[in-house]
């Protein structure tokens, strides 16, 4: 005897095709910021409660150090501007990253080390750039197919021979 078949065991269940449309709409989602990269704080950041503390024509190099740190560029061929650069990073979808919030300080100082203004500077301030294309010719690079292939020989002489005399090797005579 054959046992009696159950129509609703032999249907497919609705609750797995419904789990696995739910995952191929949701793949998408990977790249929206609710799954994105937190946010990386570079640089240093200098604090604005710690700028209003800044005083110009009082403060000095030493204040300014014990505030805020050690600067993180300054001025190339006097050090009479201290920069303290900041920007919020996050890596975005494709995992190209993203530069937020960028931020610099500029501290100038005068003849005694004593601070004379303070600058901020933002995104608003930037400018851009244009990257030249162009590149400078170097003489002896562009060669042929044989010259590179038999370029080197002949260039190298033979090996170096010992010198002889007295003292000079291991052996006794």
């Amino acid at each position: 005897m054959t046992p009696p078949v159950n129509p609703q065991a032999t249907r497919r269940r609705p609750g797995r095709a419904a789990l696995a449309l739910a995952v191929l709409l949701a793949a998408p989602l990977g790249g929206c910021s609710v799954f994105g990269s937190p946010d990386e704080l570079r640089g240093n950041r200098a604090d604005p409660e710690l700028l209003r503390d800044i005083t110009p024509g009082v403060s000095s190099k030493a204040d300014i150090t014990a505030l805020l740190g050690s600067p993180s560029a300054t001025s190339t061929f006097d050090g009479s501007e201290w920069y303290y650069i900041s920007a919020t990073t996050r890596l975005r979808p494709a995992r190209t990253p993203g530069l937020d919030n960028q931020r610099v300080v500029v501290v100038r100082f005068n003849e005694r080390d004593i601070v004379q203004a303070v600058e901020q500077k933002g995104e608003r301030d930037m400018r851009d750039i244009a990257m030249s294309e162009r590149t400078t010719p170097v003489p002896g690079n562009e060669r042929s197919l044989l010259q590179a292939l038999f370029g080197n020989i002949g260039r190298f002489g033979p090996a170096p021979t010992q010198p002889e005399g007295p003292g000079v090797g291991s052996g006794a005579r």
